[in-house]
């Protein structure tokens, strides 16, 4: 069976949040995203960029048209690729006082490319975030 068509890589996804103003500070203190206003439609926008990637934000109960099927803030899971040192990052985030799962430490883990050293925490909203160094940044983790 061939495919309709190949995918090339991800240009952005969406998360609907409860409160927008605690999703960007989250997004733009922990992972360095800017927040990308932009309007479509004649309607005011709210997106996070990074890199060549974007996080469009949806407001719980104002989400726009065409959405998916079942909306709701806190059902994401979302690894990101980071260019520190995870344990260095670990440490910044208990200093921080956000809390670690994963027993709070620095886990192995399989992603697209191969193994990932990561550590996770929730945004505001309770969507699972994954900080992970891949093989290519491996020299930067400590605990591969």
């Amino acid at each position: 069976m061939s495919a309709i068509a190949t995918a090339a890589s991800l240009d952005h996804l969406v998360l609907t949040v409860k409160d927008l103003d605690a999703s960007v500070a989250f997004y733009e203190k922990y992972l360095g995203m800017k927040h990308a206003p932009f309007t479509s439609k004649g309607e005011q926008r709210h997106a996070l960029s990074f890199g060549t990637q974007k996080i469009n934000l949806h407001v719980s109960g104002k989400e726009f048209e065409p959405k998916a099927a079942n909306v709701q803030p806190g059902s994401g899971d979302l690894c990101f690729l980071i260019q520190d040192k995870v344990d260095e990052v670990l440490d910044r985030l208990k200093a921080d006082g956000v809390h670690v799962l994963e027993g709070g430490k620095v886990v192995n883990r399989t992603g697209a490319r191969g193994k990932l050293c990561s550590v996770y925490i929730r945004d505001p909203d309770g969507n699972l975030i994954e900080y992970a160094v891949g093989p290519a940044l491996q020299k930067f983790a400590s605990q591969f």
